[in-house]
């Protein structure tokens, strides 16, 4: 029986193990942060101009992050999906869009979270030490784990795709796809 109401399926154990992996980034490292700064950094960080100087480079940061995942999240669902898939889920390879001229756009923009949240926060312990082992931390797994997923779940059409785009990429012509772009 239909009842006019669409169920969404539940997002698989990869995917809220990422969102899990995101939050304790967030949180510890905001609360180590803090207690390092308060050890070593207490003078800087109890300092108001050191926020003044650092919220508006975390927010112009955040806001890139924020627009990076808005394209490649729209990308996404309008191309890698087809189906009822749980949300965040693809099951078509998409090349399209900033996808076309790197493999990981939207990781691209997120690899920059952790230090945009960081300099909002003013934290010169998580700006400085935590949010770049973070940044490596993501990168290892999107290189080690994302790559063996997509290869897995697409096979030789993702190593043909690998072949051609690299895993991120830097000119102007795709950061602009990537910050402003339309999807397609």
């Amino acid at each position: 029986m239909n009842t006019g109401i669409a169920h969404a399926r539940k997002p698989t154990a990869s995917v809220v193990m990422r969102f899990v992996i995101w939050a304790i980034f967030l949180i510890g490292g905001t609360i180590v942060g803090i207690m390092l700064d308060l050890r070593d950094f207490h003078a800087l960080f109890l300092n108001p101009w050191w926020h003044l100087a650092m919220l508006p480079i975390g927010l112009l940061l955040m806001r890139l992050v924020f627009s990076a995942s808005t394209t490649t999240g729209r990308a996404l669902a309008r191309f890698g999906r087809d189906g009822d898939i749980p949300r965040f889920e693809t099951n078509r390879l998409v090349t399209a869009g900033p996808y076309a001229c790197m493999r990981h756009p939207m990781h691209l923009g997120l690899l920059f979270m952790p230090l945009a949240f960081a300099l909002v926060l003013g934290s010169p312990s998580f700006i400085l030490i935590i949010a770049p082992l973070e940044m490596l931390f993501m990168l290892g797994m999107i290189m080690l784990l994302e790559e063996r997923e997509a290869i897995a779940k697409f096979g030789d059409a993702y190593r043909h795709y690998q072949a051609r785009v690299p895993a991120f990429n830097l000119r102007p012509s795709c950061l602009k796809k990537l910050f402003h772009g339309d999807p397609v």
